[in-house]
């Protein structure tokens, strides 16, 4: 009988059933997009209800489309958009708002005065995060203290609150499980990463109960099991829980102290393994890499708000490509002695300027600028950003870095991974497989269930190169331009 493992990617975007066998391989998908809801302020939500619903939608297309046995799957591993938070009533599963998406930043008043009232230094020395509405407690916060009793409930320990790994685990258990692993934990602003606990002092600063908080359990521990609402003959173990970037970093085999991966996504996180002991950063976060087999491992960790978004705003709001694909032949044939730069600052900058009233802007351009200068600095930008952080990370750890492993779907653009490449002046390796977070979410649970070996499942990718080829000079004056490009829109 064959054991296969399913990989569930639960993103901004989406939600993907992975398929992988014995061997690790992954060999299909299906993917099931949701709604965004965006409002005229730029608050961002999606509705929970639907993500379940096609949480269980995407693994049938997966059988059907596999065409195996339902009844071979083994294990299943959990990757998710992180930050993203929800709330909903403990006893019957029901939201009491829908999910508040990491993009939004209706926390930020609360954070506000949070930090007015002196204690934001306290929180960044208790969570390794930098007080900001970009983590999950502001937008629970602001759930709890903006929908008619759900304070009073919450006080009473009615209410879940939690992220969309533990909103999947409930809802797969038939709510039988409230759990989250320490990824995500440590991303939501409430968890202490020296104790590795809920901390209750930053926790009554945001008004939130740590009765309402999930189990902390380890990464490749034992959430339950699940048969999809019936449809599976017999429930399957759930034994892999990461965030979508520790799941990316885990799938990239990025597994020792100095190894640095970036998924390029609708944002982007570059992260950082920096081993058993934290080190704590001003200009970037200190997060867990993960929990497994027991042993914690510490990350640093940027994050960008709008990287991929950017290639959707070019093609969706200004109509300046029909898709993604475009971009690559037009920032190749963009005259190269343009200097327009973008600097993406929709809803306010992320790591190192943490700025969330910087606002947008395209600086630089001539009479001569078009559409395919635009694009191109649509690309830019990303990589511009990008390397912001990996300078950031290698100045606060001490750790030279000579390589990024990528992923996401940006990264098969060779313009984008080669201007990469030539800016942050690494290596850049991507590797021949796509979906490394449920990868990694989905080797997590197979290790754990002993179908694959932690060594052999890691040492079979092949990866493409990037190398550095642009001229020093060069690159010291495009750089050079983006900073002075970012300086225009810093508000501190």
């Amino acid at each position: 009988m064959s054991r296969y493992v399913l990989g569930i990617d639960q993103s901004t975007q989406g939600t993907k059933a992975l398929l992988f066998d014995e061997k690790g391989e992954l060999i299909c998908r299906s993917d099931v997009p949701h709604k965004q809801y965006i409002d005229q302020r730029g608050w961002v939500e999606h509705d929970p209800e639907e993500i379940y619903r096609n949480t269980i939608s995407a693994v049938k297309r997966l059988v059907d489309k596999a065409g195996i046995n339902k009844n071979d799957l083994a294990t299943l591993g959990i990757s998710n958009q992180r930050e993203t938070a929800m709330v909903w009533e403990r006893a019957t599963g029901e939201p009491v708002y829908n999910a508040v998406v990491w993009q939004c930043a209706r926390g930020a008043e609360i954070c506000a005065e949070i930090q007015e009232a002196g204690y934001g230094e306290m929180i960044h020395s208790h969570t390794g995060l930098q007080l900001s509405p970009y983590f999950s407690a502001g937008k629970i916060a602001w759930v709890l203290q903006n929908v008619d009793g759900a304070m009073e409930k919450a006080e009473k320990g009615e209410l879940c609150c939690g992220t969309i790994d533990s909103w999947l685990v409930y809802k797969l258990t038939g709510g039988t499980q409230f759990r989250t692993d320490y990824s995500n934990a440590s991303r939501t602003q409430m968890f202490n990463i020296s104790t590795l606990s809920w901390d209750e002092e930053v926790c009554c600063l945001f008004k939130i109960p740590t009765c309402t908080l999930a189990e902390l359990t380890d990464s490749d521990g034992e959430y339950g099991a699940t048969d999809f609402e019936g449809f599976l003959d017999a429930p399957i173990p759930i034994r892999g829980v990461l965030g979508d970037s520790h799941g990316a970093l885990f799938g990239q085999g990025c597994i020792e102290k100095g190894m640095i991966k970036t998924t390029y996504g609708t944002g982007s996180s570059v992260m950082m393994n920096i081993g058993k002991e934290p080190v704590f950063s001003k200009r970037v976060v200190t997060s867990l890499a993960w929990k497994l087999n027991g042993e914690v491992n510490y990350v640093l960790e940027g994050n960008i708000n709008y990287t991929g978004a950017v290639i959707t705003w070019l093609k969706d709001d200004l109509g300046l490509i029909s898709s993604p694909g475009e971009t690559q032949e037009l920032a190749f044939a963009a005259n190269p002695k343009d200097k327009t730069y973008l600097v993406p600052a929709f809803t306010g900058l992320g790591a190192p300027y943490w700025d969330s009233e910087a606002a947008a802007v395209i600086s630089g351009m001539t009479r001569n600028t078009k559409r395919a200068e635009i694009v191109r600095a649509g690309l830019d930008c990303i990589a511009y950003q990008i390397t912001d952080v990996i300078k950031a990370m290698s100045e606060e750890s001490g750790i030279g870095i000579g390589e990024l492993r990528v992923d996401g779907g940006p990264t098969r653009n060779r313009y984008l991974m080669q201007f990469q490449s030539d800016m942050a002046h690494v290596t850049v390796q991507v590797p021949s497989v796509e979906e490394l977070s449920g990868i990694g979410a989905a080797y997590a649970a197979g290790i754990a269930a002993g179908i694959y070996n932690r060594e052999e499942v890691f040492a079979k990718m092949s990866r493409t190169k990037f190398q550095p080829a642009m001229e020093e000079e060069v690159r010291r004056e495009k750089y050079q331009g983006w900073k002075k490009a970012v300086s225009k829109v810093l508000t501190k």
